[in-house]
């Protein structure tokens, strides 16, 4: 990791890298912290930047794909307002990029049923959703890899449990090149130390859960649902991630929009109780996010503009997907182009 942080320092325009979200409701304040702040930072530091709204993924644990215009306008929103800059970044929609679809087909020939079926993350979501396994959640981590290798991505930002993804995407890579030649290099998983923040009932923080706390909430949204956030009965408030979860949580919480330790907020707070904890935590999220929810109003109050740069993010993204696609046809005799007539036998 250490290592991969140094090589970005030292060249960050020699790498490429492919992130992003399933538009499935608003980002919250685990999102900030957890992924878009590093995207921001790795894009600042001069880093190629892929970043997709997955559309198509939104149907890979649920029925229909229920407003996902909305969703699909509000992500977009939510990342511009953070600090990607279309100018720099690569922002686009799955369903807008024909031949990154297109690879899905060549790649499924490259993994077996059984990797596919015991990959944990796909087990872990259906055994969270409840469903039956449909063909789409089956493959998504080919789907994924075809996400990833359309645009050639050397560095994928992941959370440890995105590992098991991220081999499928690196044993695609490898076995293509095998059979067919070099074409796609193995991506790196570039693992986030970022903390994890916990939703307010104290479990994880999740859109379809109900405790999270959406980036364009307001401030008295925000308040209201900090008050009821989870707490314990020990009136002395200290940081102990371990024995009191949500306590912590929110003492992090704090840490992280003040800029300081959680330790130093904790001592800071003492024997005053859960009522003043949560007090710190909302004046410290009301004060760190209000710039960027202006931001992010005025970008939502624009539709137009919103369509206009993910136009341009799909533009951009189709002319890499169309030369990759045309690159794996080469390899693969797929390549039936009629010569011109000046190279015409």
């Amino acid at each position: 990791m250490d290592d991969l942080e140094t090589r970005i320092a030292a060249d960050p325009a020699a790498f490429r890298i492919l992130t992003g979200d399933r538009p499935t409701g608003p980002l919250h304040l685990g999102h900030y912290f957890g992924t878009l702040a590093n995207r921001v930072r790795l894009q600042d530091l001069g880093v190629d930047t892929f970043v997709l709204i997955a559309d198509y993924q939104v149907l890979t644990d649920r029925d229909v794909a229920a407003r996902l215009r909305e969703h699909v306008l509000g992500l977009l929103a939510d990342h511009l307002a953070c600090g990607i800059d279309p100018a720099r970044s690569t922002i686009f929609a799955h369903g807008a990029v024909p031949a990154l679809n297109q690879l899905l087909l060549p790649f499924l020939s490259l993994v077996t049923d059984a990797e596919l079926r015991r990959n944990p993350t796909v087990k872990d979501e259906v055994r969270a959703s409840g469903r039956t396994v449909s063909g789409l959640m089956l493959t998504y981590p080919v789907h994924q890899a075809a996400d990833i290798l359309f645009c050639k991505a050397d560095l994928v930002p992941v959370g440890r449990d995105q590992l098991p993804h991220q081999e499928i995407t690196r044993s695609v890579a490898r076995r293509f090149n095998e059979r067919y030649g070099p074409v796609f290099p193995v991506p790196e998983a570039l693992l986030s130390d970022a903390p994890l923040l916990l939703g307010t009932d104290g479990g994880k923080m999740s859109k379809s859960r109900g405790n999270a706390i959406a980036l364009s909430a307001t401030e008295d949204e925000t308040a209201r649902l900090l008050r009821r956030a989870k707490t314990d009965a020990d009136r002395h408030i200290a940081y102990d991630p371990e024995r009191r979860p949500e306590v912590a949580n929110l003492v992090l919480l704090t840490a992280l929009c003040e800029g300081r330790a959680p330790e130093d907020v904790a001592a800071g707070i003492g024997g005053a109780g859960a009522a003043a904890l949560k007090k710190a935590a909302i004046d410290a999220v009301n004060t760190f996010f209000r710039p960027l929810r202006a931001r992010r109003a005025e970008f939502a109050a624009d539709p137009g503009e919103l369509l206009r740069v993910l136009a341009a993010g799909n533009a951009r993204a189709n002319e890499v997907a169309d030369a990759t696609l045309a690159e794996v046809r080469a390899a693969m005799g797929m390549d039936y182009a009629v010569p011109d007539s000046a190279g015409a036998p």
